[in-house]
């Protein structure tokens, strides 16, 4: 039986299986009617994932129904979980083990951003007019400012007036650039591609600009410290989307809603990553890029450093998980 034969056969049962797991939250009368065919779901579940495991499908399924047996084990035995464990499970080895094996929409992603955004960088150090045709004048004059050598604080301060505002502001709009290139994937990925293409070119005229005008110590400075926490996790998060995409442009033998849940699960892990990437740029970028005493040797060197350990964590962690 391949993997198509026997997702069509079970598929419907491993849904039935996760409602009744939502329903053993629920109190009252809905919850006794969901545990009673619960158990013998479990089992067969477990079931379901040993053959999965044996046949060597893809590692999205058995990682599908990894989650459910998992999820069905804390409930079968009592366990509600242990939140911190998990995470550190996912960040120790999980999430860089998903990462490599969604490597060929990672690497889409990161082609979709980085090439306009070095392209631009390049084109604007030869041709420096062609700014005008991405920014406009009040917005080269903000940028200038942000970045002027006489400036106590870095980067785009929005008037807030501490750093924990600055932090706040930070999140909200990575958030956004994250969401939009996640979300952008249900346009049949679409929309993932126009803000990965999108986002690559801004920040490359940005930083293409300034670097032509000689801001060189205090944007690159700013900048150096978040960068790879930053730009990783909207790739991650773009490659998220292009999942999705892809599952709805070519479902295969399957629906386009069931190929959609399917590859919801390895992308909302991503996402999740993503996030948490996202979040921790936004905090380096608020208590570290943006102040401007640090000498500038100081900030590339931190920024390079973070660039080569996400290289090895990304390469090498979790190594173990890559055949489960």
């Amino acid at each position: 039986m391949n993997q198509t034969q026997f997702e069509t056969r079970h598929g419907a049962r491993w849904l039935s299986f996760d409602a009744a797991l939502k329903g053993l939250r629920r109190r009252g009368e809905a919850r006794e009617e969901a545990a009673r065919d619960w158990p013998r779901e479990y089992r067969q579940l477990t079931h379901d994932l040993a053959l999965a495991k044996s046949r060597a499908y893809s590692p999205e399924l058995v990682d599908r129904l990894n989650l459910l047996a998992l999820r069905g084990h804390q409930r079968l035995y009592g366990a509600r979980g242990n939140l911190l464990a998990g995470m550190i499970e996912f960040i120790g080895g999980g999430f860089p083990a998903l990462v490599r094996r969604e490597s060929l929409v990672v690497w889409i992603a990161c082609a979709l951003l980085f090439i306009p955004m070095f392209g631009m960088i390049a084109l604007l150090q030869h041709a420096p007019e062609w700014v005008h045709y991405f920014l406009a004048p009040d917005q080269l004059r903000s940028y200038e400012q942000m970045y002027s050598p006489a400036n106590r604080s870095l980067g785009p301060r929005h008037n807030a007036d501490s750093q924990l505002m600055m932090f706040g502001y930070y999140i909200w709009n990575n958030v956004k650039i994250d969401f939009q290139c996640f979300a952008g994937g249900l346009l049949f990925g679409l929309g993932s591609i126009f803000y990965m293409l999108y986002n690559g070119i801004q920040i490359g005229a940005v930083a293409g600009y300034l670097t032509q005008q000689g801001y060189i110590t205090t944007f690159w400075g700013f900048v150096a410290g978040h960068s790879s926490w930053e730009l990783i996790g909207a790739a991650l998060s773009g490659a998220a989307g292009l999942k999705m995409g892809w599952a709805l442009v070519a479902p295969g033998q399957m629906t386009r809603v069931y190929a959609l849940k399917q590859a919801a699960v390895p992308a909302v892990r991503l996402l999740y990553g993503a996030a948490g990437m996202t979040f921790c740029a936004a905090f380096v970028e608020a208590f570290w890029s943006s102040i401007s005493s640090t000498p500038f040797a100081v900030k590339i060197t931190v920024g390079l450093v973070f660039w080569a350990l996400f290289l090895a964590y990304f390469l090498f962690a979790g190594r173990g998980r890559d055949a489960h």
